[in-house]
């Protein structure tokens, strides 16, 4: 398995990465410690979370997913062969958002005392803040990079002109975001393709798409109402259960078949098929989803499939 140079960053990453929102929500710490300790016994490295994973689970605060990573970080060692991704900007209470310099140094703070290490290697801005000028959030960046706090940066959820914009101060000597992160998958493509993708294919920024199978859509698993009734990402996927929606996974499962392969394993080769994706991200809550997720990388695509798909999805 070859590792791929996000962007034009320092950073080596195999080409998926797991979604750590699962942890402290829909995977305890004790089945993360053993989701983990496969994923990187598997040859992967590539590991995101955020602050606020998973405030929105009853009882919880924000922080449950670092905290789980730091603490088997701490129990594991060998910090230095994973790459660690986390996120900032949500809010986490009250005054705790935004990209703000002043909130940046506290977040940054909370986040490597709950992942128990003294850097991350890829920090990224969860949400554009427009209430807070690019270059402000660069500069603070900056001084956590000098610090070294921080390796490399990243952008989540930016529209082009904002990004575009953040690339051209970095011609002036501030740190570049190296990645981007947008929603995107077989079944959500409009957010990325075109402008937004077209800027990262020239400006070598690393695409890192969430949801990448859809909340499980693209697993096949949900092909009717009925499959939805008592699921917990249920809801999120009963706006693909239309003609589209089924026609994306009517495609997947030809090609499946055709290559011995799962519909998730070819929505998931789809993506890292594309040239503008460095790794999709995705999760699994056990060991039999984690082990299939990672074969994904076995599914060598034709021409002929990528059409197929990308007919589909279209």
């Amino acid at each position: 398995m070859e590792e791929r140079q996000l962007g034009a960053s320092s950073l080596m990453v195999a080409p998926i990465a797991f979604g750590g929102n699962v942890f402290g929500w829909t995977a305890n710490e004790a089945m993360s410690f053993k989701i983990l300790d496969a994923f990187v016994g598997a040859g992967f490295n590539f590991i995101d979370t955020a602050d606020v994973y998973s405030r929105w689970n009853d009882g919880n605060e924000g922080g449950e997913s670092e905290t789980i990573i730091g603490n088997w970080l701490a129990s594991r060692g060998g910090r230095d062969k994973v790459v660690i991704a986390t996120k900032f900007g949500l809010e986490m209470g009250p005054d705790k958002v935004g990209l703000s310099p002043k909130y940046m140094a506290e977040a940054v703070e909370a986040s490597l005392r709950r992942l128990k290490t003294d850097y991350i290697d890829l920090y990224q801005s969860h949400r554009d803040d427009p209430d807070t000028p690019v270059e402000a959030t660069l500069e603070a960046y900056s001084r956590l990079i000098e610090q070294g706090k921080v390796r490399e940066i990243g952008a989540s959820n930016f529209t082009a002109e904002r990004l575009g914009e953040a690339l051209d101060l970095s011609e002036r000597g501030l740190p570049r975001y190296q990645s981007l992160q947008p929603i995107y998958s077989l079944v959500e493509r409009d957010t990325l393709e075109g402008a937004l993708e077209d800027l990262c294919l020239a400006e070598n920024v690393g695409v890192i798409g969430y949801y990448s199978l859809a909340s499980g859509f693209l697993t096949g698993k949900y092909r009717s109402e009925a499959d939805m009734e008592g699921q917990t990402r249920g809801p999120r996927v009963g706006k693909y259960l239309n003609d589209r929606g089924l026609g994306v996974i009517a495609a997947l499962d030809e090609i499946a078949d055709k290559h011995g392969a799962k519909p998730g394993q070819v929505a998931m080769a789809w993506l890292i098929a594309r040239p503008s994706v460095c790794a999709p991200i995705a999760s699994a809550t056990n060991l039999d989803q984690l082990n299939e997720l990672l074969k994904s990388v076995d599914v060598a695509l034709d021409a002929d499939d990528i059409a197929r798909l990308d007919a589909a999805s279209a």
